[in-house]
């Protein structure tokens, strides 16, 4: 993960991802050459929609990322601070 990586994945993936009606994304550097992505929802609805739309934006970040991604999951959020 360089430093250009992360900047992009800043600059054009999470404005991409908060388009999708998200009311939240972090990016988690999880290694070396890990990284996972946290996105909130206000609904499991708002979710649900997103989802074809989140699915384009994975496939574009596999094009612009020497990474391949290994599962994807989705749930309720139980806890926050």
């Amino acid at each position: 993960m360089t430093d250009e990586m992360t900047a992009l994945a800043n600059e054009k993936f999470v404005p991409l991802i908060m388009a999708t009606g998200a009311s939240g994304v972090q990016m988690v550097r999880t290694g070396n050459l890990g990284l996972s992505d946290v996105t909130h929802y206000a609904d499991a609805a708002a979710a649900e929609t997103a989802q074809a739309r989140i699915a384009e934006i994975r496939s574009q970040a596999a094009s612009d990322f020497p990474m391949t991604m290994d599962s994807a999951h989705g749930g309720e959020v139980i806890g926050s601070a």
